[in-house]
C-alpha cells in the first residue's frame, strides 16, 4: 500500500508527517557522513549530537542553508534514510508533499523535487511555508479575508497575506533562528573575547532572549574559551546581552513586515489590524518579539499554538486540500518525472 508523507524540510529541523497518522518524526537537519567508509553514519538527532566532537574522517553537516539546498548528495541521503525510518524499512514509493520558502527559485525547487524523487517517491508536489503553516495553524484561508503570517524557521523568515487560498503579497528574508544563534556568538566573542559553540548559543537564545523590554535580571552561566589565554572560561550573560546581539536581527524582520505591509491593498489591511498577525516556525517563540511587532507595526501579533510545528500540520493536511489551493498548488510542480 502506498503511502503519502508530507515533509517540512527545515534548515534546522525535519518534521515528516504520515497521512492518517499526523506527525510521525521531528527531528534536526543534520547528516554525519563516514569520508572513508563513503556511508551515512547518522542523521537527525544522532547526528546532531556529533557536531564539533567527530574526528575528521567523520563530517556532521547541516545539509541545508537558508532554507535551500546547499548539498545536494546530503540531502538526498538524509530524506531517503528519513523516508527509510517511517516506512520501518518497508521500500515503498510514497507520494510526498515537501513544503518550500515563498521566495525559492526554480532552480531550487527542482533541487527539491529531484531530492525526493531520488530518494524512492513516486510523485512529489511542492506547497509554500506561508500556505501550510496557516493552514496548520488552523485558519481558514479561502475565506476573502487578508490573513498576515510570519514564518521564522531556522534559514528563512517569510512574511505573506494571503486571502481566498492564494497569497496576495510575500517577502523571504534569509534572517532566521540560525542567524540569532550566529549573533550570539559573535557578540559573545566581541565583547567578552570568548568563543562559545552554536549549542550553547541556541540555549542562551532559548532561556534569556527579550527583545522588547530586557531587565537584566535573568542570567545564565554560558562556557567556551578564552581567546587570549585558549583556555576554558565560564561567563555570565544576562538577558541585555541577548538583546542587544539579537535587536537588528529581530527589527529586519519588522521591516519585512511593514514592507509587506506597504504593498498590499487597503482593504486587506484593514482585515490585519482587526485579525492580527501570526507567528509561526520555532522562531515565533523569540521572547518579546511578538510585543515587538504589535508595537512598531500597530497590529495585534500572536503565537500559533505549538508553533514549531504549524507547517507540518498543514503539509499533512495538504494531500485532502489538493483541489482548492492555489498557490501553494496552483502549479503542483511535476515537472514530467514519473
Amino acid at each position: 500500500m502506498a503511502v503519502d508523507i508530507g515533509i517540512d524540510l527545515g534548515t534546522a529541523n525535519i518534521i515528516i508527517t504520515v497521512a492518517g497518522k499526523g506527525i510521525v518524526l521531528n527531528e534536526p537537519s543534520v547528516v554525519a557522513y563516514d569520508r572513508k567508509k563513503k556511508a551515512v553514519v547518522a542523521v537527525g538527532t544522532e547526528a546532531y549530537k556529533m557536531i564539533g566532537r567527530t574526528p575528521e574522517y567523520i563530517v556532521a553537516v547541516r545539509p541545508l542553508k537558508d532554507g535551500v539546498i546547499s548539498d545536494n548528495d546530503m540531502t538526498q541521503a538524509m530524506i531517503k534514510e528519513f523516508i527509510n525510518i517511517v516506512n520501518n524499512g518497508v521500500m515503498t514509493r510514497p507520494r510526498v508533499v515537501l513544503c518550500v520558502p515563498s521566495s525559492v527559485t526554480d532552480v531550487e525547487r527542482r533541487a527539491v523535487v529531484e531530492a525526493a524523487l531520488s530518494a524512492g517517491a513516486r510523485k512529489v508536489f511542492l506547497i509554500e511555508e506561508p500556505i501550510a503553516a496557516l493552514i496548520g495553524a488552523g485558519v481558514d484561508i479561502s475565506k476573502p479575508n487578508g490573513t498576515m503570517v510570519v514564518d521564522i524557521g531556522g534559514g528563512t523568515s517569510d512574511v505573506a497575506i494571503v486571502s481566498f487560498n492564494g497569497i496576495v503579497q510575500s517577502r523571504s528574508v534569509k534572517m532566521a533562528g540560525n542567524k540569532f544563534d550566529a549573533a550570539i556568538v559573535r557578540m559573545v566573542t566581541q565583547k567578552y573575547k570568548i568563543l562559545i559553540g552554536e549549542k550553547t548559543a541556541e540555549k542562551a537564545k532559548m532561556e534569556l532572549a527579550n527583545v522588547f523590554n530586557p531587565t537584566g535580571e535573568k542570567k545564565m552561566t554560558i562556557r567556551g574559551r578564552n581567546l587570549l589565554k585558549g583556555l576554558p572560561e565560564s561567563l555570565e550573560i544576562t538577558d541585555l546581552d541577548i538583546y542587544e546581539a539579537l535587536h537588528d536581527n529581530a527589527m529586519e524582520i519588522v521591516e519585512q513586515i511593514k514592507l509587506v505591509l506597504e504593498s498590499t491593498p487597503p482593504e486587506l489591511v484593514g482585515d490585519i489590524l482587526s485579525s492580527g498577525i501570526l507567528l509561526t516556525g520555532g522562531g515565533a517563540m523569540l521572547g518579546g518579539l511578538p510585543e515587538l511587532i504589535t508595537d512598531i507595526v500597530g497590529a495585534p501579533c500572536f503565537m500559533a499554538e505549538n508553533p514549531i510545528e504549524c507547517v507540518a500540520r498543514g503539509v499533512d493536511a495538504a494531500f485532502s486540500m489538493s483541489n482548492d489551493l492555489l498557490d501553494g498548488f496552483e502549479q503542483v510542480q511535476l515537472y514530467g518525472f514519473h
